[in-house]
């Protein structure tokens, strides 16, 4: 095994066990899987996913791993793919920001795929979310400033994480891990193309296709198959070809002394993490101040430079589609206004194209604030300012929207949101069994046994 950084994180992961897991951390991991179960099972009914399910159906292998919703049974790389996918479409599952963003629950899928094949236990679930969680975000605060500040999407760095995650719920030895790394690293980068301008289905794929890629890597290197173990700190390895600013010591300092899935983040709302703060802010005004539309002359909106450009680009005061939609501001603030709500409800194509919600784009200002810039990313500082047509200017500042690990939800409010999502294709009685397996993951005997629950018993 060569001694790269890779070689340090592989070993670390190989020999991570259950018992080496903190009480908390082993509660937060169903936390985040109750809440991703959920977005799946909302997920399902999406466009997005009915086109992607009906083509996995006709390349898709026969094998031991479940799809989320549909009950189907398919190969490891099929099933991680579609079930990832369905996580991630609606931009309603957990969230991290420490100089790149990531989701770190799209890897989930890894871990159960993988863990199927090998016969895996709600505890080996259990470890793998955790893994994935900790490496994951390890990356998003490594690169300084993230990739994304240099054109790049954090899919690239889940293409890193995924195949450890995936390479230890197949069991593999440590040499096993590192060269599941560099085949998936190696392959698989992303333009920050997909969430530039005007947005596109691609926007919730990439980081699927990612997970997907680090499952197919650990299969091939439990077969034998090598990758570059330089991947991240060698000769044309991600600090070379990404730039010099890395802190390579993020990615392995501490290993086990403190758990990052204990400092991460879930979506109150389906859209763009930083629309979440103003969100929060113009929802606590409206409802404050009991305003109605007609009286709100104007919106300003005081944030981070790449919340002005990611967010309210010209592209976003015209979005015609969801994935459009659930990154612009104008949009989500205007629904704030006129609806007060913002839930997958205001991301149906009716609402993004109602009059009612986009005759109020132009009240909506959005300005880069060098001050909110120096205190990110420990803050997600956002200042809102409404004025009113009788004269009135009524302002909010907010450092972090509900959902922060310094706000965060309940455990009740995460089975509303999981309720509120899968309801539709999962009667009352099956959401309960799946929630108590969930709450008591540890004793369950399989990966397999809980995914069963998953099962729609309505039609979608």
């Amino acid at each position: 095994m060569s001694e790269t950084i890779t070689a340090t994180m592989a070993r670390w992961a190989a020999r991570l066990q259950y018992d080496d897991l903190g009480g908390r951390a082993v509660h937060e991991a169903k936390r985040y899987l109750l809440d991703s179960l959920g977005c799946a099972l909302g997920g399902l009914r999406q466009e997005d996913c009915h086109i992607a399910l009906g083509v996995l159906e006709e390349t898709g292998g026969r094998g031991s791993a479940t799809v989320i919703g549909t009950g189907s049974r398919t190969d490891p790389v099929t099933a991680s793919l579609a079930n990832a996918l369905m996580i991630r479409v609606m931009d309603y599952n957990d969230i991290y920001w420490q100089q790149d963003p990531s989701h770190p629950s799209d890897i989930i899928p890894a871990a159960m795929a993988c863990g199927e094949r090998a016969g895996g236990s709600g505890r080996d679930l259990i470890l793998g979310i955790v893994l994935g969680h900790e490496f994951e975000m390890r990356f998003c605060e490594a690169a300084i400033p993230g990739i994304r500040e240099r054109g790049w999407h954090h899919a690239t760095l889940t293409a890193f994480v995924s195949p450890i995650v995936a390479g230890r719920a197949l069991g593999l030895s440590a040499d096993q891990i590192q060269h599941a790394i560099g085949i998936s690293a190696s392959r698989h980068a992303t333009l920050g193309a997909v969430t530039a301008g005007k947005l596109t289905m691609m926007k919730n794929t990439v980081d699927p296709m990612a997970t997907q890629s680090g499952v197919l890597a650990a299969m091939l290197a439990e077969k034998g198959y090598t990758g570059p173990e330089h991947v991240i700190d060698g000769k044309e390895g991600l600090v070379h070809c990404f730039g010099p600013d890395w802190d390579l010591r993020k990615l392995t300092d501490g290993l086990g002394d403190t758990w990052r899935i204990e400092r991460c983040g879930m979506k109150a709302f389906p859209a763009e993490a930083l629309t979440h703060t103003p969100i929060s802010a113009v929802l606590d005004l409206v409802n404050e101040h009991d305003l109605k539309p007609a009286e709100v002359s104007e919106i300003r909106i005081r944030s981070l430079a790449r919340a002005a450009d990611i967010l309210a680009d010209p592209s976003k005061y015209d979005p015609r589609s969801k994935e459009s939609a659930d990154h612009s501001l104008p949009y989500v603030v205007a629904a704030a206004l006129v609806d007060r709500a913002v839930t997958p409800a205001q991301f149906k194509q009716e609402r993004i194209l109602a009059e009612d919600i986009r005759s109020q784009f132009r009240k909506v200002k959005v300005v880069a604030d060098p001050e909110i810039e120096k205190v990110f990313p420990a803050l997600q500082r956002v200042h809102v300012t409404i004025e009113t047509v009788d004269g009135r200017e009524l302002t909010r500042q907010l450092d972090y929207p509900k959902g922060d690990p310094r706000n965060p939800l309940t455990d009740r409010e995460i089975e509303q949101k999981f309720d509120a999502l899968a309801e539709p294709v999962l009667s009352a009685d099956a959401r309960r069994r799946l929630k108590e397996a969930v709450w008591s993951l540890e004793s369950e005997a399989s990966i397999s046994g809980l995914l069963a629950l998953c099962k729609a018993d309505r039609s979608f």
